[in-house]
């Protein structure tokens, strides 16, 4: 396998050997169960499908249930696909933090924070008028000029202006892998990562 499903859990501090102070998120990832392995011959395309999280019974359809029972386990909140896998673990096969060694670097993918619908300022960093003198009256955050006048006469695509900010999909690379706890199915990564305290992320290798 090349990566887990987990939950932001958030950030602290460590101190490494040398006595430098680290800031480090906390990822509890796992255990994630093996409900598919999917084959070219079958599905057209290779992959594994892991399952993380408990769901009550209520909560999930028949065909679901049935899903998760083909894997011998109880139905689960969070259904993932990972391709690229060099050797496809069994089906109903338990994935757990012991697929990371500390030290090792790993990328991270989470669902960013949701700003909601945010000004030129917050959401692409413009600096505004600047001052307050000189006749400008409520100018201080304003987007200013968008485009041309009679020639092109519309606004070119692309332009940066006020809109609705985050809530996409966003991934960090090269982050390294500072500590494994093993009995709590913690690993501690080295600086931040996308998403709130409780959103679901994804680590790869």
């Amino acid at each position: 396998m090349n990566g887990i499903i987990g939950k932001k859990l958030g950030m602290t501090s460590i101190f490494n050997e040398g006595g430098k102070r680290l800031a480090c998120t906390v990822v509890e990832a796992g255990p994630c169960v093996v409900t598919q392995v999917k084959t070219k011959d079958t599905d057209g395309y290779e992959a594994v499908q892991l399952s993380w999280g408990e769901k009550k019974d209520k909560h999930t359809s028949s065909a679901m249930k049935g899903h998760f029972t083909k894997s011998n386990t109880t139905p689960k909140r969070v259904v993932m696909e990972f391709r690229d896998v060099e050797s496809a673990p069994e089906l109903g096969s338990i994935i757990d933090v012991g697929l990371f060694e500390a030290g090792e670097f790993v990328s991270v993918v989470g669902k960013a924070k949701g700003k909601g619908f945010q000004g030129v300022v917050k959401r692409h960093g413009f600096a505004g008028v600047g001052e307050a003198t000189h006749g400008q009256h409520n100018r201080l955050r304003a987007p200013g000029s968008i485009g041309a006048c009679s020639f092109p006469g519309r606004v070119f695509k692309g332009m940066r202006m006020a809109g609705r900010t985050g809530g996409h999909r966003v991934k960090i690379q090269n982050l390294e892998v500072l500590k494994i706890d093993s009995e709590r199915n913690l690993i501690v990564i080295k600086g931040a990562i996308p998403g709130y305290n409780g959103s679901t992320v994804i680590i790869e290798r």
